[in-house]
């Protein structure tokens, strides 16, 4: 019999393993091009073959753990990052570079989505507030790799320093193999991917799908140009020094981290609808506040209440598709992870072409749209949730 706090305790691990490779990328691409000697377009391919490998994870672990559970996906999947981390330490040529990082993207992949239905599949009840203490992981995971290079780079090669990481997954890798975890949800014959996608048919998961694309896409902006707004349109016209512009991009990850840690407790006492729908016009106010803002601190106001407005949506979201669909969680979490990570690269891409042309402060105008849409679409969400015959959704797929 497994024990639920155990279990949870491996579902942060496995997040904080893939705040790791979020970060992994950027926190070593110095490394790689010193080595090889890339240029910003090779560092580009790079950093394309990252996202594509968590999209092939997120799509690929859930019928996966369905059908065979979650101990060995996960087992396997934190080897396959401290193999990739591994990689990039000493790997001598560019091509096995690019497999090492696809493989950290795929591992990641697998261990964003499996942690996520995991953490959901033993937490009935309280889906909302314990997803939301996930999410904490996965902002001390990010702030590891860049961290741990800032301090130990004056003492040790960055390759030491990246093989050392990669090793220390070992710790993860053996509580996966030592503890018991939930059972597989489904019998050989009724295990089918294609049921994956055919989720997709129930108002509510397209809805909640597509809420959390844009959600995704929100974060990425957030995360790839709040440096670049804060140095071209907060400061434009200034001597820009370097901590400034990064302050901005703190400010909304660790106000998304703090605000995911506050949830976990108030999800516990206040309707989930409320938090979101209060999240949302938090997160208009920060947007609404950059738009308007000429000052370097309120700036820094406005980047706070963006990274807390942002945080409340996908522990919500989730906890939602949790409940509706125990048997198939993992399906579930798959198809939905695959669906906003789309979002996340469509949006940023779109974004990237947009910003060519009519400059980086275009970022608020779309914010504050994209955030419109995503309000509808959560809307119908709530919406389609008070109607009893959904209660048995999952029953009828």
């Amino acid at each position: 019999m497994y024990r639920k706090p155990l279990v949870f305790a491996a579902a942060c691990a496995g997040m904080l393993l893939f705040g790791i490779v979020f970060l992994s990328l950027g926190s070593a691409n110095n490394m790689l091009a010193e080595r090889f000697g890339l240029d910003n377009n090779a560092i580009g391919t790079l950093t394309a073959l990252l996202p594509f490998g968590i999209l092939t994870g997120s799509l690929v672990f859930g019928p996966v753990v369905d059908r065979f559970g979650y101990q060995w996906m996960l087992f396997a999947a934190a080897l396959i990052v401290g193999a990739g981390l591994e990689g990039l330490a000493f790997a001598n040529h560019k091509a096995l570079v690019q497999l090492f990082v696809f493989l950290i993207g795929f591992g990641g992949g697998v261990l964003n989505g499996a942690t996520n239905a995991l953490a959901a599949d033993v937490s009935e009840g309280e889906r909302g507030a314990k997803l939301s203490l996930l999410g904490v992981f996965f902002g001390i995971g990010a702030l590891i790799m860049p961290g741990t290079l800032a301090l130990l780079s004056k003492h040790y090669s960055l390759t030491a320093i990246v093989a050392g990481l990669g090793a220390g997954v070992l710790l993860p890798v053996v509580y996966f193999a030592l503890i018991r975890f939930p059972p597989p949800k489904q019998r050989a014959e009724t295990f089918s991917p294609a049921r994956s996608f055919a989720l997709l048919k129930d108002p509510i998961f397209l809805f909640a799908g597509l809420a959390l694309a844009i959600q995704s896409g929100m974060e990425g902006m957030s995360n790839d140009w709040m440096t670049r707004y804060f140095k071209t349109v907060t400061l434009a016209g200034e001597t820009a020094e370097e901590w400034k512009t990064q302050l901005g991009l703190v400010a909304v990850t660790g106000a998304m981290m703090c605000a995911r840690m506050v949830l976990s407790g108030l999800l516990k006492r206040i309707r989930s609808q409320v938090i979101l729908f209060v999240s949302i016009a938090i997160t208009g106010a920060g947007a609404g506040l950059l738009m308007v803002s000429g000052n370097y601190f309120v700036s820094l106001a406005a980047a706070l209440c963006l990274g807390a407005g942002l945080a409340a949506a996908f522990p919500v979201v989730l906890s939602y598709i949790g409940d509706l669909y125990p048997t198939q969680s993992g399906a579930a979490f798959s198809t939905i992870f695959f669906v906003a990570l789309l979002g996340n690269m469509t949006i940023n891409k779109s974004f990237g072409a947009l910003a060519q042309i009519h400059g980086v402060g275009q970022y608020t105008v779309v914010m504050l749209g994209c955030l419109a849409l995503s309000a509808i679409l959560l809307w119908l969400v709530v919406k389609q949730l008070g109607k009893p015959q959904n209660q048995s959704t999952s029953l009828n797929l």
